[in-house]
């Protein structure tokens, strides 16, 4: 039998800055921000890299939607490499795995309508004629639970965990496979980030889609992903079950993450516990 190849498979993946010759001689100083990272977001789950800021998680992140090119190392996109991939094309790459970004304001266009916003993957990346266009952007706007009238107003007249809802529209129009989340709620109120978790659980059922989930929250973190990897100065330090890792964790620094997260919760929270 069998089985269906990784969503994301990463193996020695390796990024580093500086190195460069100066103008008046030497070089400058050889940063790892990620060193040697190996590991695999399975087909269907949610798999969060957590750490402080500076640990390497934000550039891994990077380097996977294509954002940042690897310094070496290999890296698989549902059984595809993804330089291979890259070369097809932004339609074939961008069919594939979608990001959604920190701050939503500031990742929307502010010149542009949500209607146009979401109406450019569709025409450049789906192929679609106008009228599908028009139709396929009501029914993304509904899967995040925005009206219609969304599409004639502008990003500055939306609250941020609006704007978060859009940007999770925009990722969707794409029809990806994989969405690579960024901190998605930590510039959102805690009430509102409940109501994004549960919407990202609820797209994820629906869209059949696997998470590649970034943050520093691990109350977030607990509530919502199968397994973590925790990374420290750039390399994975420890990986396992959610559930697991919180409970019994093996690290030091691990263990120090979750000492020092005042809303943690002894166990895996459920959604009907969130705010």
């Amino acid at each position: 039998m069998m089985h269906e190849p990784n969503a994301i498979a990463v193996t020695g993946l390796t990024k580093t800055f500086g190195g460069k010759r100066r103008l008046f001689g030497g070089t400058s100083h050889v940063v790892h921000a990620v060193k040697n990272v190996t590991l695999a977001l399975r087909q269907g789950e949610t798999l969060a890299i957590v750490g402080e800021s500076g640990s390497g998680k934000s550039t891994l992140a990077r380097m996977v939607v294509g954002l940042e090119t690897p310094t070496s190392g290999q890296m698989q996109i549902a059984g595809k490499d993804a330089g291979t991939l890259a070369k097809e094309g932004p339609r074939a790459f961008g069919q594939m795995i979608q990001y959604v970004f920190q701050d939503p304001t500031s990742s929307l266009n502010p010149r542009k309508t949500i209607g146009a916003t979401l109406e450019a993957p569709l025409r450049l990346l789906k192929g679609f004629d106008p009228a599908r266009r028009r139709t396929r952007m009501k029914e993304l706007l509904d899967a995040v639970q925005m009206p219609a009238d969304t599409l004639e107003r502008y990003p500055h007249e939306f609250s941020g965990g609006q704007a978060q809802r859009i940007a999770i529209a925009r990722a969707l129009a794409a029809a990806p496979r994989i969405m690579v989340l960024d901190e998605p709620v930590s510039a959102l109120d805690v009430s509102v980030q409940a109501q994004v978790l549960l919407l990202l659980e609820d797209l994820k059922t629906e869209f059949d889609l696997s998470y590649l989930f970034i943050s520093h929250d691990l109350a977030v973190v607990e509530s919502v992903c199968d397994r973590v990897a925790v990374m420290y100065f750039g390399e994975v330090v420890e990986e396992g079950p959610a559930e697991a890792l919180f409970k019994s964790p093996r690290h030091d620094y691990t263990k120090r993450l979750i000492s020092s997260a005042p809303l943690l919760e002894t166990g895996r929270a459920s959604k009907q516990n969130m705010p």
